[in-house]
Order: structure tokens, then sequence, then C-alpha cells
């Protein structure tokens, strides 16, 4: 229940910040355009905080958090007394129009910039991405790496941590290759190297981008001395003690402890029995792990070795440079999400890997919990997302009105009403379309 509110709680000031970033792009833009604003809304429904302006907008924090609007004085949609014609949206030119539509996706892309920025400044804690050895007959093997190597670069772009490698990965879904380039770690001069992705199989509900290309990343080798036991968890309860040694699992000695680990993901309210050795002597403990999404969990934690020295570092950079580098990472996004949205029409991508609102909660109740910094980062991948979806050519987005405008900036007329009428109508339909699909991939999920 605890996890529930905590993610309710962060999906709910994440999706407030990117509302009130984008419904203020559009806000200010159309007051420097001349429109008058009569509505700056964050939420829909009823009214929960409301006041007035000075020039008359009414700014509401509305109860239903999913969504936000401007609403701006318009003839098409009120009575326009005719003193206040020249302020309404639809007297204003073409490119005024396009310009206050165009601002609401590009204050989600400046948001996602202000905090990467942001974090670079402060620095986030990552780590190299050194592979311990490839899987026998994978991509990477048949491409030639093996050993302990750095991965420097990926299709021509520096790679110094592990997101940066997945989203060098992940972007080059559909493609036939992809140039890696490696070396040892710290020395050596980089190799490169070509995959060859025709038959690569990449779930990413079932691994990671870098394991299904064969890739073993590095971690501390880990002991099956229990260092942790949560409290009020199933291991708690069945009397597990840190420094407790797991020997053997539901009678058969332990594997590692990532396969100790899946044993009890798979096994959710069943019984399990684990032999354990605490001060030289040899106990049978009882447990039945809980369930959490779908998933069996105890309530332990190993204990792990410390990382060799320089693998884990901190990104940081100077407030100038941190500028360049925030803008880079959002552009890298903002390419990356387009191409997506290409290899969804095209089949490269299952739409099973569509996620909805539960999936954005639980990712940020997750960045949340490791720290500020984190959850900034989840921010501006959400922000950039937002934006760049708010520009699809569908009527009832900004980029179907978008759209429009260009229409008629070409023609050199304003789109029928009935066309637009349809097309909204149409546009409706798809997005509801969309969102019943990541919800539906959302609870499948579970």
């Amino acid at each position: 229940m605890f996890e529930f509110f905590w993610n309710l709680i962060f999906f709910v000031v994440a999706l407030g910040v990117l509302i009130t970033f984008h419904e203020l792009g559009h806000f200010w833009v159309a007051r420097r355009c001349g429109v008058k604003v009569l509505r700056f809304s964050v939420g829909f429904g009823k009214p929960l905080l409301k006041r007035y302006g000075k020039t008359g907008t009414e700014y509401v924090v509305a109860a239903i958090p999913l969504g936000g609007y401007v609403k701006m004085l318009d003839e098409r949609v009120d009575e326009v007394p005719a003193e206040e014609a020249h302020l309404a949206f639809n007297n204003k030119t073409v490119w005024q129009r396009i310009a206050i539509v165009a601002a609401g996706p590009l204050a989600n892309l400046l948001l996602a910039v202000v905090a990467y920025w942001l974090m670079f400044l402060a620095g986030v804690t990552t780590v190299k991405p050194i592979f311990d050895g490839v899987v026998p007959e994978s991509p990477a093997a048949i491409a030639g790496l093996d050993g302990r190597q750095q991965i420097v670069a990926v299709g021509g772009r520096e790679t110094p941590d592990w997101e940066a490698v997945n989203l060098g990965f992940v972007a080059h879904i559909g493609q036939p290759t992809m140039t890696l380039k490696a070396q040892e770690p710290g020395v050596g001069r980089p190799i490169s190297y070509q995959l060859d992705l025709r038959n690569w199989q990449f779930d990413p509900d079932k691994e990671s981008a870098v394991r299904s290309l064969g890739l073993l990343p590095f971690r501390p080798q880990i002991d099956l001395t229990i260092a942790q036991v949560q409290d009020a968890t199933p291991a708690a309860k069945a009397g597990f003690q840190v420094g407790d040694e797991i020997v053997a699992v539901n009678g058969e000695a332990a594997p590692e402890w990532t396969e100790i680990a899946k044993l009890i993901q798979q096994s959710p309210n069943q019984v399990m029995t684990f032999d354990v050795v605490r001060h030289n002597e040899t106990l049978t403990l009882s447990a039945t792990p809980g369930e959490k999404s779908g998933r069996g969990y105890l309530g332990i934690a190993p204990t792990v070795e410390p990382w060799p020295e320089h693998y884990v570092f901190e990104l940081t950079y100077g407030p100038i440079e941190a500028i360049g580098k925030a803008v880079d990472k959002t552009w890298q996004l903002v390419t990356l999400s387009v191409s997506m949205i290409g290899k969804l029409i095209t089949g490269d991508v299952s739409v099973k890997n569509l996620s909805g609102p539960i999936s954005i909660a639980q990712g940020a109740g997750a960045s949340a919990s490791f720290g500020f910094i984190y959850f900034l980062g989840f921010v501006a991948l959400i922000s950039v997302n937002i934006g760049i979806i708010n520009l699809l050519p569908l009527p009832v987005l900004d980029g179907g009105h978008l759209l429009y405008y260009f229409i008629e900036l070409l023609s050199g007329r304003p789109v029928p009403e009935k066309v637009q009428e349809i097309g909204f109508r149409i546009g409706s339909a798809a997005l509801m379309m969309l969102m019943g699909l990541a919800l539906f991939n959302d609870f499948s999920r579970f």
C-alpha cells in the first residue's frame, strides 16, 4: 500500500510539472501575440483552487490531474464584444496561431533541457559501461567481442555510462547493423566492431537491450550472506537474520544470488525452504514470498563487494558545458522518440512496448526513491515524450491544429469547419485506441 501511494504522489507531482510547463508555453506566447486568455487550468473538472490575475485571467488548479488547458478568447467558441475582437485567437495571423500552438510542446522540450542541465550541474553517480564477457553465439560474440571491455561509443556517439549505451542500442532497432567501439577498461585504443542485427530479438519486458545482444555487464561479486532484512516482510517473519549464509533453496544447493532472486520472484505466495548457516550451525527456514506487481519478494538483500576503483564516477559538468550536454541529451531523446514512433508504424517495434499512466507512475516512484537527481532525469524523459506526442498530426493534439494551420498557410484559406470536425472525431477515436492499448499493456505487465 505504501508503494502505491508513493508512486501516486510522485506521478501527480511529475504530471503537474509537465502540464504546467506545457500550458505555460501556450499561455506565454498567446499573451505576447495579444490574445486575451480567459483561463489557465492545471487539471480538469471541479476547481480546487482559483484566483484572478490583473488582466482578468482565471488561474485554476482542478481536481483531475490528467491534463490542462488554456482557454483563449475565440469568436468560434463564444460571443466576443466588437471592442475585443482584436484580442480573439481566431483573428490573429496564421503564423501567430502556429506560434501559440507550437509553444506548448516546445515548452516541454525546454523543460527537459533545464532538468538535464540541473542534473549535469549537480552531478549524478553512474557506472562505466564495462562488460565481463558475452553469451556464446550472440550478436556480440559473433562480432568478436569478448573478455572484459569498456564500450566507448555506439553508432558514433560517445557512451560514458550504461544509460548512454542502452539508448544507443535501442536507437538501432530495425537496422541491419550497428557499429560499436570498445577497449580494455581505461587503457588501449578503441577497436571498432560491427554487430549483425538482422536476427536480433529484443523484448524490453524480459531483458535489457544490452543483455539481448549478448553482453554481460560487469557486476561486483555478490555473496550469499544476508546483509539486510527489512522489517515487517516475509523474510523477517520467517526468522532470517543479518549474517545468515544461504546454502540451499528448496533442498538443492544454492545457486548464484541472481538465480535465487529469480526463484523468489517466480514463487509469490508459495512456501519455500532455505537452509542457512548461522554461527556455524545449519538451520532450515520456511518462508512464503509476498507479491508485488505479480512477482514474489522476501525482503532480504545480499552482501555485495565494493565496485573496483574508477568503475563508478560522478557525471558532472560546469554551468556552461552542462548547457551543451543538456541540449545534446534532449536532442538525442527527441530523435529517438521520433524514430520509435516510425518503427511502431512499420512494425519494427511492437505495440506491446507502449506504456500508459500506470507504468509512468511506477517510473516516477522508482526514480524518486533513488533521489531527486534521478527524478529530474525521469521528468526530462517524460517531458520529451509528451512534447513529441503532442506534435503528432492528430487533430485533437497540438500537431493536428498545426497541420490545419499549415494547410491554411499554403492554400490561403482556413480548413472548412466540417472537415475539421471530422478530423477531430477521427483523431479522438485514434487517441482513445492508443490510450486503451497502453492501459492494456500496463495491466498485462502485472
